[in-house]
């Protein structure tokens, strides 16, 4: 399966920038009617301040490559994902977690906004995202069934057997030496499941074939082990300058992929997972380029 040159994935990103980012602010709007102004604040913030955007992306690549139409709606679906993923940051920043005072080149949304405001905005993303899911389905002409089954994807990545499992996870893991599969569940957990469901969102939503569906997910699971990968690997050679925040693994003495292999291996292992992508992207029988490419953009990355 051929992809996409770097430089059709660097202008279909930019293309899909402004929809995205217009879609989060209209998320933000609906979520702002009955909070503070400190909570609202804080919200906006979390969502709005940048980023890869690479979960949106994905939904809206999986949901094209199934039939899709890129409309409104699909941009509001796409962007309940990176509501998710916002919230999970805000609180990974705060001191009782990572005590991070630098995300995206900007200071936290705690120094910004106090950490009671950042936690109670943090909480407030959780509900919103899933209203939001629902309300972007039915705007797409999902069923009742399936509209309800996009959304239970992306509750049960997000909650104790996902993302909020894997952040459990991550901070009992502090000061232990994790072997392979401990730190491979980890991030299954807190990098991988969120992933995985953008891409199933968008498939389902799409009403892909169940096989369809499964491969998608296995796609989805590789590029967040490789995410994971490249992250750790980032963290232990790049400067705060280029990452947009301070590198803390060694800081918080976390096990990483780096420091269970070293470089070179952590790099093989990243590619790894990035062919086992492409296969499962064979398997589908996809005509998805953009898939393709971004499997490849997430061990090329820089930051």
């Amino acid at each position: 399966m051929t992809g996409a040159t770097p430089g059709e994935l660097d202008a279909y990103l930019e293309k899909q920038r402004a929809p995205v980012e217009a879609a989060l602010e209209r998320a933000v709007s609906a979520l702002a009617q009955g909070l503070s102004e400190d909570v609202r604040r804080a919200a906006g913030h979390g969502v709005t301040t940048g980023g890869k955007r690479l979960r949106p992306v994905l939904c809206l690549v999986s949901y094209r490559a199934c039939g899709g139409s890129l409309t409104d709606a699909a941009y509001d679906l796409a962007a309940s994902v990176e509501l998710i993923h916002a919230y999970s940051l805000m609180h990974d920043d705060l001191p009782c977690m990572d005590d991070a005072d630098l995300r995206r080149g900007r200071p936290t949304t705690h120094r910004e906004s106090g950490e009671d405001a950042t936690m109670r905005a943090g909480a407030a993303l959780i509900p919103a995202a899933a209203l939001q899911a629902l309300a972007a389905c039915e705007a797409l002409g999902c069923d009742r069934e399936k509209s309800v089954a996009v959304t239970r994807t992306l509750l049960e990545a997000s909650g104790a057997g996902g993302m909020v499992g894997g952040q459990w996870l991550d901070l009992l893991g502090e000061g232990k030496a994790l072997g392979p599969e401990e730190l491979d569940g980890l991030h299954r957990l807190k990098t991988g499941a969120l992933l995985k469901a953008a891409l199933a969102m968008g498939a389902l939503a799409a009403g892909a074939t169940p096989s369809v569906q499964a491969c998608l997910r296995e796609y989805g699971a590789a590029i967040g082990l490789a995410f994971q990968i490249v992250d750790d690997i980032l963290d232990a050679t790049q400067s705060v300058e280029t990452l947009g925040k301070n590198p803390s693994d060694a800081t918080l003495d976390k096990s990483t992929y780096v420091s269970l292999y070293g470089l070179y291996e952590a790099r093989a292992r990243a590619d790894q997972q990035v062919s086992r992508a492409l296969s499962a992207l064979s398997a589908a029988g996809l005509e998805a380029p953009m898939l393709s490419a971004l499997a490849r953009y997430v061990v090329q990355r820089e930051k």
